[in-house]
């Protein structure tokens, strides 16, 4: 049994492709799978033709049913040359899944969403938001801004080390590249974080807010937390470990699972 055919025997119910993934990308992932929902998270809306978006949605709910989840957003202004407008450009494309020749239904898609009106967009017209990198209360804030009813997943990067200092050492790493972010700069200041917070590769009280580190005892607290701030679904993503991190999800699994 490979890595992933291990990850799906330890319980976890699906699997979020970071990293900007294609259609093709996902494809693979649902064949080595038999019961992992497979999701996008998320396929960047500048880098695709929703046309195009819609049609590899559709033969991908053909042959893998409901186990296929597409999750769309905005990227970055420092990772795209052609950013501007974010919500008249998210609206766009989903106008344009609405409007394909096999539309990709409101309920079989997802919206990564920080600020509050990505959220409200997310909730008006997809299945819900799929907030990254991110604390326990935008958790909360999120419910709030998107409602009972409206999928709430946030990402949750870990670090599983007991030792405090090389935890949160890892995790400052692992934080370093989306602290020069714009998008979640901006985010974390709205959630009551200072400039100095954000700057010089984060404080201490921010990286232990947004990377959860420790025992998988410890992490699974903070997993709980989330879902008690209002998420459906948290999407845990360990770092720190190298690329496969097999004895990481091991772990989690016998804490959550």
């Amino acid at each position: 049994m490979g890595p992933l055919g291990e990850i799906e025997a330890l319980g976890f119910g699906a699997l979020w492709l970071g990293g900007s993934p294609s259609l093709v990308e996902a494809r693979a992932y649902l064949e080595a799978t038999t019961t992992l929902t497979v999701a996008t998270g998320i396929l960047n809306v500048w880098r695709h033709e929703p046309a195009d978006v819609a049609a590899g949605h559709a033969d991908l709910r053909l042959d893998f049913g409901e186990r296929f989840l597409l999750g769309v957003g905005i990227g970055h202004p420092e990772a795209t040359s052609e950013y501007q407008k974010p919500l008249s450009k998210m609206r766009d494309f989903l106008d344009g899944l609405d409007n394909a020749d096999r539309p990709v239904p409101r309920d079989e898609r997802a919206v990564a969403a920080l600020g509050p009106k990505m959220l409200e967009l997310a909730a008006e017209r997809s299945l819900g938001a799929h907030p990254y990198f991110t604390t326990v209360e935008h958790t909360r804030v999120a419910r709030e801004r998107i409602g009972p009813s409206a999928l709430l997943a946030p990402e949750l990067a870990v670090v599983l080390d007991p030792e405090a200092e090389s935890g949160r050492a890892h995790a400052r790493a692992f934080a370093a590249s989306y602290l020069r972010m714009t998008n979640y700069k901006g985010n974390l200041v709205r959630l009551g974080f200072s400039e100095r917070d954000v700057a010089d590769g984060g404080s201490d009280r921010l990286i232990d807010a947004v990377i959860a580190h420790g025992s998988a005892e410890a992490i699974a607290e903070t997993v709980h937390a989330h879902l008690e701030a209002g998420a459906d679904h948290v999407c845990l993503q360990p770092v720190g470990h190298g690329t496969e991190q097999v004895d990481d999800y091991r772990a989690l699994a016998r804490a959550l699972l």
